[in-house]
Parts: C-alpha cells; structure tokens; sequence
C-alpha cells in the first residue's frame, strides 16, 4: 500500500489527474482513500487494504486536524 500512496507520476504532480493513482493518503486528515477521477479532488475513504484486507489506522478526529492548523 505503502508503495502506491507514495508513487510519483512523471506526467501528472497532482494525484488526482492521474489515472494510474488508486490510492491516495490524506496527510492533513490521516486517512486513505480511492480518487474519484472526475477532475475533482475528492475520495471515498476506505479503513481496509484493498490488497491484503489489514485494517487501515484511524483517521484524526476533526478536531484534532482543526487545532493543528
């Protein structure tokens, strides 16, 4: 999982207009997610390796992510 969240696209700087990016990693949030590439940048949080099923960390509470910016 490690290896896709941190894969650079040689085309694309942003994750989101590439179409090879399946997995993105929120740093502010602390969550993953699948892109919806729909030239947004929005994406369904997923708690559990697509790959291998292990539970994905929490994500940080609002509140958490509101006092640390």
């Amino acid at each position: 999982m490690e290896s896709e969240v941190e894969r650079k696209c040689d085309d694309h700087s942003d994750p989101f207009d590439c179409p090879d990016c399946i997995v993105y990693f929120s740093k502010q949030l602390g969550e993953y997610g699948i892109p919806v590439h729909d030239g947004g940048s929005t994406y369904s949080v997923i708690n559990y390796c697509p790959w291998c099923g292990t539970k994905l960390p929490e994500a940080r509470q609002v509140e958490e992510v509101t006092a640390a910016d």
